[in-house]
């Protein structure tokens, strides 16, 4: 089974995310094309339901017979971030159950056929000033870490995360680390450094397990 093309589900708070579940499935009658079906849900409740569910729209999905005993199935699944993900606690792994029907009757049922992630989207923002500055004389750069929150539908501070500062000089094709700084208590970041040469600075976090990396706008500036 594959879920998204392998790739982490991100969603912000208002675009509705598309993605695909395939599943291949193969018996020695073959598969029972029509009888193959994914679940999607973040947890199990005690009454038998679950908390975060997503099933595809199209019941049958689209199925190509691969041979005579495999049958690979797609499906096409969308996640609302003001609906399915229902709040912030379901950011992270989700699981995805799977059942196929053979022809000779044959019925599997997999619980745990594959994870996922679903992240809540990331922004991150970088400005340096004094632009320009006099060379050896210290800039000071700013920005936000910022996550998509599923209970407000907007975008709130990611607190107490480290963030590093990259610079990246006129004419050369890498950015290098300066330093690492933390946000603050509403995702803000400062960091001072000095001005040796022209360049470009940028932001960049690694990400968590429940909001994926993100690397900021790189800001230019020029050394007078």
């Amino acid at each position: 089974m594959v879920v998204n093309g392998g790739k982490d589900i991100v969603l912000g708070t208002t675009a509705v995310k598309t993605f695909t579940i395939v599943v291949t499935a193969t018996d020695d009658s073959g598969i029972e094309v029509g009888k193959t079906f994914p679940v999607m849900w973040n947890r199990p409740l005690a009454n038998g339901d679950y908390y975060g569910l997503v099933i595809p729209d199209d019941i049958e999905g689209k199925c190509v017979r691969q041979s005579f005993t495999t049958t690979t199935c797609t499906w096409t699944l969308k996640m609302h971030p003001r609906i399915e993900p229902q709040d912030n606690t379901t950011a992270g792994t989700w699981t995805v159950t799977a059942y196929a029907l053979a022809n000779d009757g044959d019925y599997y049922t997999k619980d745990s056929a594959a994870k996922a992630k679903v992240l809540r989207n990331s922004k991150l923002t970088v400005n340096a000033s004094p632009e320009p500055v006099k060379k050896n004389k210290t800039i000071t750069v700013t920005g936000a870490l910022t996550r998509a929150d599923w209970q407000t539908y907007k975008y709130g501070g990611y607190a107490k995360q480290p963030v590093k500062l990259q610079f990246k000089e006129k004419g050369t094709s890498t950015f290098k680390t300066l330093k690492t700084t933390t946000t603050d208590s509403k995702g803000n970041l400062k960091a001072t450094t000095k001005a040796t040469a022209d360049g470009y600075f940028r932001y960049s976090f690694a990400g968590t397990s429940t909001t994926p990396a993100v690397t900021s706008a790189a800001d230019y500036v020029d050394i007078k």
